[in-house]
């Protein structure tokens, strides 16, 4: 280690500390920070930008169009990198730093690494109040930047340029912790940012990074073993943990050698092939028959890598009041709810640790027959589902055209809406982890936005291969300007728009729930005069991508060829019918507050079936 001193600006510390971080990944040294998104305001421009201006090389900024979309790019390359990397967004003080609250709930959410750099009012108030400042007369020390608290795992306002000695680790070990891992927020005042300091040469010297691997507890791996081997009727749930473990082949090898079926949460898509015999498909409320047969008869559940959200246990009804509950998880907060025997740790090696612990224990072959006849049946309604014909224009034709034709590495990017049910019960895995369906936040906009940082990400690994992006008229409406973005950075995405003439999905709980359709629907809207539907086609084009509008799904898979033979973003916009085109099965109970009084009888007698089934709801335990 070097014992001299640099001057350097709070920005340019910062910088330089970012640039000097690496990782090993399968062998290969990667720089931590693959670079950062941002939009320059009076906030960051002068300080911070003139810090990363000389480090465009380690650094790659790229231009965002809004602030909340570049912290979804963000979040799904780190996602694409499984956690092992990630990027930084900067945003001006005021409404382009608050632009980046949803952004950031939604990493927190999905427990991903984004570092954000934003800009804060000065720290000598001798300018206030400041353009854009928020003035909270009884504590001025109490500012926009302190919203980001709540939807942060790391949170700090530098106030001295020596503070970066302590705040910038502490934020990178919270990045790449994986009990811990999600956003970390850096508040740098406008003045701060500029201040010099002589900071040790020894902080910036290049820096190999690790993520920690914890070994579970010896006594909670007996006590899970001891529970599993009881069982008569196993069942493995295997959620996004797992891929982040990287403890695919782990999770292969426990499966096969205990003979132990395996159901995926909407994170854990792509844990295991589709044909994988013991893969008995996705569980939950957006789930299959299948995997929700095997998860109500299972007497023992092994949750491995999973947050355990109401989806993915159907509000807590998809499993038997009586079925013990085993969570590996290395959150702890995780691996203990509902009062689950926690095995804390890694996935990798604790499923290694607990498969030696269970001495040979293989379950019943005729419960593992009876969950791969399930799965069977699964498949076959599948394939009937998403047949071209089968009814009017839906989502899942358009999935099965689309899992038909792309490559097995292909990555699949869909959010919010409908197309996140639809996708992960239709969707046929080709690849190992090639599936990204944000529904951790449930997240509107995240599609285009997330496949333009899945692409750049791919683009560092796998620029062969495409990234496909399926989205609903509302989110597209909602936020669209990446199409703009992969333009301008060659990085070309495959972007399926189906247009269902609203909010749909949302008309149809509203239906379900009993109430007229309103407000969903254009053609529902009272305020709406004359309803008409947006030609995507154009827009896309006046944004630079290939466009064009298709009749149906035979039509589909003729401009997806052209779009997979093209080298630009391509943008095809297919009309779906808003009623008829739902999957209807493989739905578990979902708890929603229904009214319990109502003057409508058809709402009071929606609630009334909603409440028939809360019975099955397991209430803590």
């Amino acid at each position: 280690m070097t014992e001299g001193t640099i001057r350097l600006t709070t920005a340019q510390a910062i910088t330089r500390y970012l640039a000097a971080q690496f990782i090993e990944i399968d062998g290969q040294e990667h720089r931590l920070c693959g670079g950062g998104f941002g939009i320059f305001g009076h906030g960051n421009v002068t300080c911070l930008g003139e810090a990363l201006y000389p480090l465009q090389a380690e650094l790659p900024l790229y231009r965002g169009q809004n602030e909340q979309s570049m912290g979804f790019a963000a979040a799904a390359y780190a996602k694409q990198w499984l956690r092992q990397r990630f990027m930084f967004c900067t945003a001006s003080a005021g409404p382009g730093t608050a632009n980046l609250l949803t952004s950031a709930a939604l990493a927190h959410a999905n427990r991903l690494p984004v570092l954000l750099l934003c800009g804060d009012t000065f720290l000598t108030r001798l300018p206030d109040p400041v353009l854009q400042q928020m003035e909270h007369y009884g504590d001025p020390s109490l500012g926009l930047n302190d919203a980001f608290k709540s939807v942060s795992r790391y949170w700090d306002r530098i106030t001295h340029p020596a503070q970066v000695l302590q705040s910038l680790p502490a934020a990178i070990a919270t990045l790449i912790d994986p009990a811990d891992c999600g956003p970390a927020f850096l508040g740098l005042p406008q003045d701060v940012q500029g201040w010099a300091y002589d900071y040790p040469e020894a902080f910036f010297e290049k820096r190999i990074n690790r993520i920690r691997r914890q070994m579970p507890d010896a006594e909670e791996l007996a006590e899970a073993a001891q529970l599993l081997r009881s069982a008569q009727r196993p069942v493995i749930i295997a959620g996004g943990g797992v891929q982040y473990s990287r403890a695919v082949v782990e999770l292969t090898r426990f499966a096969e050698a205990h003979a132990i079926p395996v159901i995926e949460t909407i994170a854990g898509r792509a844990n295991l092939l589709a044909t994988h015999p013991l893969n008995i498909g996705p569980v939950g409320v957006t789930g299959s028959n299948s995997a929700n047969q095997v998860a109500e008869e299972a007497d023992v559940i092994l949750s491995v890598g999973c947050r355990l959200q109401d989806f993915t246990t159907g509000s807590w009804t998809a499993f038997s009041k009586t079925a013990g509950l085993i969570s590996l998880n290395v959150a702890r907060h995780d691996a203990g709810k509902h009062r689950a025997l926690p095995v804390v740790g890694d996935a990798k090696l604790g499923l290694e640790a607990l498969s030696s612990a269970l001495n040979g224990y293989r379950s019943p072959d005729e419960w593992t027959a009876s969950a791969r006849e399930a799965r069977r049946r699964w498949d076959v309604y599948v394939a009937g589902n998403v047949a071209a014909g089968n009814r009017p224009n839906s989502y899942a034709q358009a999935i099965g055209v689309v899992n038909a034709l792309c490559d097995p590495r292909d990555r699949i990017v869909a959010a919010a809406g409908g197309l996140p049910a639809e996708v992960t019960a239709n969707w046929r895995t080709l690849g190992i982890g090639t599936v990204d369906v944000e529904f951790g936040f449930s997240c509107m906009g995240y599609e285009i936005a997330g496949g333009w940082g899945a692409r750049i990400a791919q683009c560092e690994r796998e620029p062969d291969n495409d990234t496909i992006v399926f989205t609903g008229d509302g989110s597209y409406l909602l936020m669209n300007s990446d199409i703009y973005s992969s333009v301008l950075t060659a990085k070309k995405l495959i972007i399926l728009v189906l247009d269902n003439g609203g909010f749909a999905v949302i008309n149809k709980l509203q239906n379900n729930t009993g109430q007229p359709s309103f407000n969903n629907l254009f053609v529902d809207c009272p305020t709406v005069a004359e309803p008409f539907r947006v030609d995507f086609e154009a827009h896309a084009r006046a944004m630079g991508a290939i466009a064009e509008t298709v009749a149906d799904p035979a039509e589909l898979a003729e401009a997806f060829k052209r779009a997979k033979a093209v080298d630009r973003t391509s943008v095809i916009c297919m009309t779906v019918d808003a009623y008829e085109g739902w999957t209807t099965e493989g739905h578990t109970w979902w708890e929603v507050g229904t009214p319990a009084v109502s003057r409508d009888p058809l709402v009071a007698l929606a609630h009334e079936d909603w409440e028939a089934s809360r019975h099955k709801q397991r209430q803590g335990i």
